[in-house]
């Protein structure tokens, strides 16, 4: 079976790398244009380009997909490219662009998707945030047939994975990676003789996991204590859960509930104490210590070394950070 393979990310790298392990002849790549990144802003290859030129395999970058969009001659070439490729298949994971109908009707056998959440919850494009930002129990990856909507289409596989008390989003996609990449294997496998069955999506329960954005990073402490560990832990790595002292900002990477009750005296976001163990901060509801921080410039640090180079003591007030770049 030939396979074009459509992906940007780390996530979809993974699975591309399973499929070429598989065996799988993977004639074309298309992934997203290469950009500025690091501190000298020079142009970087995505980690689906890196792995594709290690095995020569063909690379398409186009700036749409669309024939009458404003970069048709973009889109014109990779249609030569896909025509050219006689794939069987094209499967798809975070590659960043959406697909035309001419894409999703040019293999014979469609497009499949691979998605990081149990379809039709958390449908869109930040599922692996969004559902430990909602505080759920399970997600999952699910193997879809596109259509011409937002992740709308039937469902071929899919295998739930439990989300634990303290996976970040780095943590959780690593594990979601590996398991988009087997069942994607195992979709393909089963393909050909007709041995996967489409299902439909029910129309309860959808939700849409709108993309991530800098603003939302800013920490409002008159929130439950639970509900802003959740954030710290789906903003790692990006954004960042951010706060600010005076002018000062900082980074919240790593934090704990306390079981405390909230001193009734105490205002949101009032440092309560600061010990070895970390710096216990009054929420709307509970207490919350942080246990690993960043101020700008610097690195992530415990906290015990970070008050070493940044006072923080009882009393201090943290504020409501408004989001930005990250330190």
């Amino acid at each position: 079976m030939k396979v074009i393979f459509a992906g940007t990310p780390e996530f979809a790298r993974v699975a591309l790398e399973a499929l070429l392990q598989a065996g799988f002849a993977v004639p074309l790549v298309l992934t997203q244009p290469d950009r500025p990144a690091g501190r000298g802003m020079k142009l970087q290859a995505s980690p689906v380009k890196q792995l594709a030129l290690e095995h020569g395999i063909a690379v398409a970058q186009p700036r749409s997909l669309r024939l009458d969009g404003k970069y048709p001659e973009d889109a014109a070439q990779a249609q030569a490219a896909i025509a050219a490729a006689r794939a069987d298949v094209m499967v798809v994971a975070a590659y960043g662009l959406i697909l035309p109908q001419w894409v999703l009707d040019a293999p014979p056998l469609g497009c499949l998707n691979i998605h990081a959440s149990l379809l039709p919850r958390w449908r869109g494009a930040a599922p692996i945030h969004r559902a430990i930002e909602a505080g759920d129990a399970e997600t999952g990856v699910t193997i879809m047939q596109m259509d011409a909507g937002l992740d709308t289409g039937d469902m071929l596989l899919d295998e739930k994975a439990a989300i634990l008390p303290g996976d970040t989003t780095a943590v959780l996609h690593d594990r979601l990676a590996q398991l988009g990449g087997r069942l994607i294997v195992q979709a393909l496998r089963q393909l050909p003789g007709g041995g996967l069955r489409r299902v439909p999506q029910p129309e309860q329960g959808v939700t849409y996991a709108h993309k991530i954005d800098k603003v939302e990073s800013g920490v409002d402490w008159s929130l439950p204590a639970e509900v802003i560990a959740r954030r710290v832990r789906a903003f790692d790595p990006f954004p960042g859960a951010s706060t600010v002292l005076g002018t000062e900002g900082i980074k919240i990477w790593s934090s704990e509930i306390d079981s405390c009750s909230r001193l009734p005296e105490a205002r949101c976001g009032q440092i309560l104490s600061v010990n070895d163990a970390g710096i216990m901060v009054a929420c709307g509801e509970g207490a919350l210590r942080l246990t690993v921080l960043q101020r700008a410039g610097g690195k992530r640090l415990a906290a015990a070394d970070f008050v070493r180079g940044f006072e923080l003591r009882p009393g201090m007030v943290l504020g409501n950070a408004a989001g930005g770049a990250p330190p």
